[in-house]
């Protein structure tokens, strides 16, 4: 059952999604400096942009990307050749984007909700986000009009992980990092805008956690075929070989994966 944004306490118009918006956008300033949203050139750049490659093909595809935040993500799949639009929410976060990529043609950025794109129906031949299904307030509906904006045989990709917990492997790493942080607090991560996060995170569809495997039948549901997911592992070998410690125990705490699918 989709589970609606509920207001914040003592905020009656003020719903889950204006939270989420409100918390990206006073992130945007700082957002390239935490570990795993500015994508390194060179190898790390590479291994964002081999899933690319692979599912949506050698050749110039419309693709709409969303929520592009800071435009990381958007840099590689328009360096692959592709006409992108790079959409996200918050201003803030568009106007980091906008500065990075001035001048370029084959792009455009657009102010709008990846729940809910209003785009025009079978505009795009590939879909792609990082990082955005785990906030999503309503994830059916989003998954129905990403269905939507595609065309008959369209692509789809997502760069996504279970952030609620560490892996079964990855707590060793986790209480690493808790004791390396109360001894050594990383300057890149806001504690206060750590415990908002979390805020939000416990009254998210998916602040429970989300896999692969509770994904691939939602995408199913809203009409997506040949769903197939694939190991996140080869981008966080590549991280590690850019990053500090702190950074490369990073990459261990967490189960990420990368899914594939088409319209069918």
């Amino acid at each position: 059952m989709t589970q609606h944004p509920r207001p914040m306490p003592g905020l009656a118009n003020h719903t889950l999604r204006e939270e989420i918006r409100d918390y990206w956008s006073r992130r945007s300033e700082t957002f390239d400096r935490a570990f795993g949203h500015r994508i390194a050139p060179g190898p790390e750049a590479a291994a964002w942009a081999q899933p690319m490659r692979d599912h949506l093909g050698p050749e110039p595809l419309r693709v709409l990307e969303l929520a592009c935040g800071t435009g990381e993500v958007t840099r590689l799949v328009h360096d692959l050749g592709h006409d992108v639009t790079a959409l996200d929410f918050s201003e803030a976060m568009l106007a980091v984007a906008k500065a990075k990529h001035v001048g370029k043609a084959r792009l455009r950025f657009l102010l709008a909700d990846a729940g809910q794109t209003m785009e025009p129906t079978a505009r795009y031949d590939a879909v792609l986000c990082r990082h955005l299904v785990w906030t999503l307030t309503e994830p059916e509906a989003a998954f129905t009009d990403w269905h939507r904006v595609l065309r008959p045989g369209g692509r789809l990709l997502i760069y996504d992980g279970d952030w609620a917990r560490p892996k079964l492997s990855g707590r060793w790493a986790a209480k690493a990092l808790a004791l390396w942080e109360r001894l050594s607090p990383d300057p890149d991560y806001d504690g206060a805008l750590g415990e908002r996060h979390a805020a939000i995170m416990e009254r998210l569809p998916f602040g429970d956690g989300l896999t692969a495997a509770r994904l691939a039948p939602m995408l199913g549901a809203a009409g997506f075929t040949d769903i197939r997911t694939q190991s996140h592992e080869p981008i966080a070998r590549a991280q590690r070989r850019t990053n500090g410690l702190r950074n490369r125990l990073r990459t261990r705490v967490y189960q990420r994966f990368i899914l594939t699918a088409r319209k069918g």
